[in-house]
């Protein structure tokens, strides 16, 4: 089983390849707007160095968000434009589900986990999972952070806030003595968005390449060009 993933719902652009579950390459970039131009690049990286041709991959997983809408999109157009030259499966992953599995094994069931990622002013993207397995306490949602948010919950159990949305909610939300941050940056990443597809393969979780779209979450809210005079 070789399964490629991409994962571009922020501005990290990244790559990896799995084989039976194990992890044998990754190519990440943390910079901005690299993914139109370069994500082809890494994706022939990622295997070629890997030893495989793309026409050996039994799969092509996705993040399928929430996130940037414009990396989103770019990250589903190529998966889907693989699976359809290839005739390979696609297999699509929540973006804060595959953030809340990178933080699973360090923390107890005791914690919730809430991985954030930023949208507009101060409002993010969340979900919270319970630590050690997962499981869904709150779905995902669009939340806009104030000094009360949260509060509830911090008075019950420990929450750990990580991810590029936990930054600017940190200064209103770091007086509750639960409310934990982690020193070390925490972003989307292919490598656990390649660990939950071997789940999704087993089952033959498969999505559907003519109806799959991103989950947005939100409608695009674009700006109107400036008339000429």
């Amino acid at each position: 089983m070789l399964i490629l993933s991409i994962d571009t719902s922020t501005r990290v652009c990244s790559v990896a390849l799995h084989q039976q579950g194990e992890l044998l390459g990754c190519y990440e970039l943390l910079t901005e707007k690299t993914h139109s131009s370069l994500l082809t690049t890494l994706i022939e990286k990622v295997v070629t160095h890997a030893g495989f041709s793309l026409s050996q991959l039994d799969a092509v997983a996705i993040a399928k968000g929430p996130g940037s809408y414009t990396g989103l999109r770019i990250g589903v157009s190529t998966a889907k434009g693989l699976c359809y030259a290839l005739d390979k499966p696609l297999i699509a992953v929540h973006t804060l589900e595959a953030m809340a599995a990178q933080l699973q094994p360090f923390y107890p069931t005791t914690h919730v986990l809430c991985p954030m990622i930023d949208a507009r002013r101060m409002e993010v993207y969340c979900a919270e999972y319970e630590a050690g397995t997962r499981q869904v306490l709150r779905e995902t949602q669009a939340r806009i952070i104030d000094e009360h948010s949260f509060a509830e919950l911090l008075q019950e159990r420990p929450v750990v806030f990580f991810g590029d949305g936990a930054a600017k909610c940190q200064p209103l939300l770091a007086s509750y003595p639960q409310a934990i941050f982690p020193s070390v940056s925490i972003h989307p990443s292919a490598v656990t968005v390649g660990y939950l597809a071997k789940e999704a393969f087993d089952k033959q979780a498969f999505e559907d390449l003519i109806t799959f779209e991103p989950y947005y979450l939100k409608e695009f809210m674009g700006t109107l060009p400036k008339a000429k005079l």
